[in-house]
């Protein structure tokens, strides 16, 4: 199954770090969090991968390059300066993506999730993976009644940035910048979007200092 990880934020919270390098190269535990997230879909067996890029973006091929030194093969999807954000960045990759379904992984996250235990076949148009509000995201994204994901009602919970999604959850897009979650609240309304709760470590790493503190609650053990 082909994995795209999105790295072509522009990453605005978390300047001025990420003036000089793309969000996606910033270090945690001496490490960048991109190769944090590739070494554990490398473990996962999920070794044929697509990342695409916009700011700085060079630097994240000169440091991943053909992705062998990691176990994993690479290609990219550049994008221009501003980035075509979540769902114009994955259309726009889709002719790099052969599988159906294919994982979608956001390149700011960190987390200890088994990628090992998405399924490989799906029926619906996308799946995905919830965790629990953290404090910064009180209200939660999505609602998990059973396997399904509803854009309202229920317990609420965040969306982890792990997706699985169908090409035809695409197909009626048009090329160009547009935003990921309209679609899928869209597919939610049809019924056509199951999810699944994981409640181990995970962490979005969207200002300096949610990186300090995963930092310090890494260092401690």
């Amino acid at each position: 199954m082909k994995t795209m990880i999105l790295a072509a934020g522009r990453g605005e919270r978390m300047r001025p770090l990420t003036d000089v390098t793309p969000k996606p190269l910033l270090a945690l535990s001496g490490k960048p969090l991109l190769v944090h997230l590739i070494e554990r879909l490398a473990r996962a067996g999920l070794r044929d991968l697509v990342i695409n890029h916009a700011h700085l973006g060079e630097q994240i091929v000169d440091l991943i390059g053909d992705g062998a030194r990691y176990g994993v093969r690479v290609t990219y999807s550049p994008e221009g300066e501003g980035g075509l954000e979540t769902g114009g960045g994955i259309l726009h990759a889709l002719p790099l993506i052969a599988s159906d379904p294919f994982l979608v992984v956001n390149g700011d996250i960190w987390t200890d999730y088994p990628f090992e235990r998405l399924p490989r076949v799906l029926e619906e148009l996308a799946h995905l993976v919830l965790v629990d509000n953290p404090e910064h995201h009180p209200a939660g994204d999505f609602a998990l009644v059973g396997e399904r994901v509803q854009a309202e009602g229920g317990h609420r919970l965040t969306f982890g940035g792990i997706g699985m999604y169908r090409r035809a959850l695409f197909a009626d897009c048009r090329p160009g910048r547009f935003a990921l979650a309209p679609l899928l609240r869209a597919a939610m309304g049809r019924g056509v979007v199951t999810g699944e709760y994981y409640g181990g470590r995970w962490a979005d790493i969207g200002t300096p200092e949610r990186l300090a503190m995963l930092e310090r609650e890494l260092v401690q053990g």
